[in-house]
């Protein structure tokens, strides 16, 4: 079975960047998305992209500032955040796309990451 396994965040101040990562321990051939939690809100996908990497899909919130990319010969995605803001702390986690509708945020996704934390400071 795939098991995905999300790094790179971290404690960062306003305007930083971090660049996560999330490695499969297979090829997924398919879509993968990233999403992030906080406390107290609603899950949101953040950032989705196509199996083949040439399709990206974006949350209003970080369109300009987030860039997601795969990497299909490392079995990686990647999420590249910059500007960061306080509003953009979370613990994130990636995840695949189970059917072929990765570009719709209320699709099936599964294999979830163990999440990794990101802390934007005033």
């Amino acid at each position: 079975q795939v098991q995905l396994v999300e790094s790179g965040g971290g404690l960062v101040q306003t305007g930083g960047s971090l660049r996560l990562s999330c490695v499969a321990s297979g090829r997924t051939f398919s879509g993968m998305g990233w999403f992030r939690q906080a406390p107290g809100k609603e899950r949101e996908r953040v950032a989705a992209i196509s199996w083949s990497g040439g399709s990206t899909r974006y949350a209003d919130s970080v369109k300009g500032r987030f860039t997601i990319s795969r990497d299909n010969a490392k079995n990686t995605v990647y999420l590249q955040m910059n500007s960061l803001k306080p509003e953009d702390t979370a613990v994130y986690y990636c995840a695949r796309a189970l059917g072929s509708d990765w570009y719709i945020a209320s699709s099936a996704y599964g294999n979830w990451g163990q999440g990794t934390q990101d802390t934007v400071s005033s």
